[in-house]
């Protein structure tokens, strides 16, 4: 293997990358640049021409799949296996430093490594060991304070509770549940990290032999370390192994779950003499999308700053859609896809991809794929309908409607948690064999015969009761306040609450979003006869729960949040709720750091597309039973107005705006720049018109509630 083979597919920054002397550097790779491609070349350029052996070669990223496609790559360029070589993510190195060292680590030599959900029954056994109540106390809290603490590198001894109860609790928990991890020889995810580093750090033999031992260590992903992942490298190293770091700040999406932009934008001052390269080629998408991204991106002051280019065409302009509420959102998206996979085009519905900024937001669009018979895939998740908060909201809503519903009494019975047990349920399900009974019968039986005891039977009371009070309270109702006093009385929302963090904020949008279903929920008497209202929405979620989702190998359009659209990429992309509250999230909007994330996302977003980028957003978005009228995304405004074309002028114009000419408004004109008064939205200015006659509308900039169209007609506008 001669060095024109690892240097000739390289451009000039790859290159430079590539060949740089044996120092720490950091490679700025921005979106598309290439950067899986430098990696696996400086280490062909390592091993054939710096003569750097592949046993002291430590290559880590983030995950399994990006790890076996390194070592793939790694062997394809020389042409040979690169035995000896350590290739894998942080974990799977930590994994196999404490196999290798189990006794210096403190662990029995058959540890054993337990996921999430294990360590979340682990929790639920500690919890109840010390007495905590789980709806105060919730397993899903104790997992996030404990592995957050852990990423931060932080064992129970060394928190400071500041004489806080509930502080002092969680460090309760956290100390025995180690403890029993310790007992059983269990290992966590965060466990094996911490575990890891703190086996270097007090056992000076085995650091020492490790660093003589790796010469050189190369990162990818570099933003999306974490603290203890960051302390773990710059131990390793030691200011003596060269540290090889690639990543991009202005993809650094990942905050929420303990990733630190801070370590690559402090990487030049931590390591020592450090050369730092940028990689602005990009060969994914198009001139106008990398302007639409290199314009968004460069209102974040915290970035250390890099420009995207591209040597290709400048591509179809960005197309922008103001749908007048999230249905016609779908509706817009659904026919374009349509339109772009019909006859004569040669775009399959895989190359068509929808991200959303949160999960609630799949619906609208998975109602439209249905109704027009178009196949789809939720990437990296599942189905409206099939997500767990939405089956228990709906197993209760059921369970509301026929009380011997026997598999939704099994599923909410003890959710939240209320004290009904494995044993209670033993005997309810004993007793409902014998009988032939439904559950619920036997559990009324149960009750009249003393078959319980007495804190047992007081909480199957208590949840029979519940159940018999909604069927009254909700009977009269509609149907989207039926749905929200479902969850409402069943505390469903305030355990999700609980969960904290992103996962239990997207749980609690997804309940939202039920209740906006029921709101929007179409009632046909032909097709649904005389059914009530609510046990034809069941019936219409058991059956969308079954349809649409494409089968593996199938040609389908892809759904996903913008999260798990990162690493991927797509001819078309189509990024919806282009909405302040809604993109920015409404959580982060006002705070600084966290809009700068937000922004980042965007961006992340932006440069998944290859060659056609569209934007959506909604006048009117129902949210929670109610219409919300949001302004376009702020975001919408940094994207130079050049590149956006209006769909519904068929013009360029600057993003979110309207231009107009006059219309008539009772005894006067309405021009543009008009300031007029609506008798809900209040003051406004006039931004544009369009149509004549009974169809013409108008464009108003309200100082509450943004912009927005309202029918001239029907306005009732008065100037100011």
């Amino acid at each position: 293997m001669d060095v024109s083979s690892i240097l000739d597919p390289l451009n000039d920054a790859q290159r430079d990358a590539v060949t740089s002397p044996p120092a720490p550097v950091l490679v700025l790779a921005g979106a598309g640049s290439g950067k899986t491609r430098v990696l696996v070349h400086r280490i062909a350029w390592l091993c054939r021409v710096e003569g750097v052996s592949p046993y002291g070669v430590l290559a880590v990223t983030f995950t399994n799949k990006a790890a076996a496609e390194m070592r793939n790559r790694v062997e394809a360029l020389m042409q040979t296996p690169p035995g000896g070589m350590w290739v894998g993510t942080f974990h799977g190195i930590a994994h196999r430093l404490l196999r290798a060292h189990w006794v210096e680590a403190g662990l029995p030599q058959s540890f054993q490594i337990i996921d999430s959900e294990d360590q979340f029954r682990m929790l639920r056994r500690v919890l109840k060991g010390l007495e905590l109540d789980e709806a105060r106390w919730p397993p899903r809290q104790a997992q996030w304070f404990i592995n957050a603490r852990k990423d931060e590198g932080i064992r129970p001894g060394a928190i400071t509770d500041s004489g806080d109860y509930a502080a002092q609790q969680w460090v309760r928990v956290y100390s025995a549940y180690q403890a029993a991890c310790d007992r059983a020889g269990l290992v966590d995810f965060a466990e094996l990290l911490l575990r890891a580093y703190e086996l270097l750090r007090d056992r000076p033999e085995l650091l020492a032999h490790y660093r003589r031992r790796f010469r050189h260590i190369l990162v990818d992903e570099f933003q999306d370390t974490n603290t203890i992942q960051y302390a773990w490298l710059r131990l390793l190293s030691g200011g003596e192994i060269p540290v090889f770091a690639v990543g991009d700040d202005d993809q650094s999406i990942y905050g929420w779950r303990g990733a630190r932009i801070e370590n690559i934008q402090s990487f030049t001052r931590d390591f020592s003499g450090c050369l730092t390269v940028r990689l602005e080629e990009n060969y994914r998408s198009t001139r106008t999308i990398l302007d639409a991204a290199n314009g968004l991106i460069r209102n974040n002051a915290e970035r250390l700053g890099k420009t995207l280019r591209t040597h290709g065409d400048a591509g179809d302009p960005i197309l922008l859609y103001v749908a007048y509420n999230e249905r016609d959102e779908a509706r817009y998206v659904a026919e374009k896809l349509l339109e772009m996979t019909g006859e004569g085009n040669h775009l399959a519905r895989s190359e068509f991809a929808v991200l959303y900024r949160s999960n609630a937001q799949s619906r609208v669009f998975e109602e439209a794929f249905v109704e027009r018979g178009i196949p789809y895939r939720v990437y990296g998740g599942l189905r409206f309908f099939e997500r767990a908060e939405i089956k228990d909201a709906l197993a209760y809503l059921r369970l509301i409607v026929n009380h011997d519903d026997d598999a939704s009494f099994e599923r909410v019975v003890n959710r939240p948690t209320r004290g009904i047990g494995e044993r209670t349920l033993a005997i309810l399900r004993d007793r409902a064999r014998e009988r032939e009974l439904s559950l619920w019968q036997a559990a009324g039986e149960a009750l009249v015969e003393h078959l319980l005891a007495a804190r047992a039977a007081g909480a199957v009371r208590g949840f029979l009761s519940l159940i018999e009070d909604a069927a009254v309270r909700i009977a009269a109702l509609p149907l989207a306040e039926q749905i929200d006093h479902a969850m409402t009385v069943s505390a469903l929302k305030e355990h999700y609450e609980k969960e904290g963090a992103e996962r239990g904020q997207a749980r609690i949008e997804n309940l939202q979003e039920l209740v906006s279903a029921g709101s929007n929920f179409n009632f046909d008497p032909e097709l649904h006869g005389d059914l009530p209202r609510l046990e034809a929405f069941l019936a219409h979620a058991a059956l969308e729960a079954g349809e649409g989702q494409g089968s593996e190998g199938e040609d389908c359009v892809q759904l996903m949040t913008l999260h798990s659209a990162k690493g991927l990429e797509f001819p078309v992309i189509v990024m919806s709720g282009m909405e302040q509250g809604v993109f920015p999230h409404r959580m982060s909007a006002d705070e600084p750091g966290r809009l700068e994330e937000e922004r980042r996302l965007c961006y992340v977003g932006i440069t998944r597309a290859q060659r056609q980028l569209i934007l959506t957003c909604a006048e009117t978005r129902r949210h929670y039973g109610t219409d919300q009228y949001n302004p376009p995304s702020s975001f919408l405004r940094e994207i130079p107005s050049e590149l956006i074309r209006d769909v519904r002028y068929g013009t360029m114009r600057p993003a979110g705006f309207a231009g107009g000419g006059v219309r008539e408004m009772g005894d006067g004109e309405l021009r543009v720049g008009q300031r007029v008064l609506h008798n809900h939205f209040g003051e406004g200015i006039v931004l544009g018109a369009e149509g004549a006659g009974r169809s013409a509308r108008v464009q108003v900039n309200f100082e509450n509630v943004g912009a927005k169209w309202l029918v001239l007609e029907y306005a009732g506008l008065q100037q100011i």
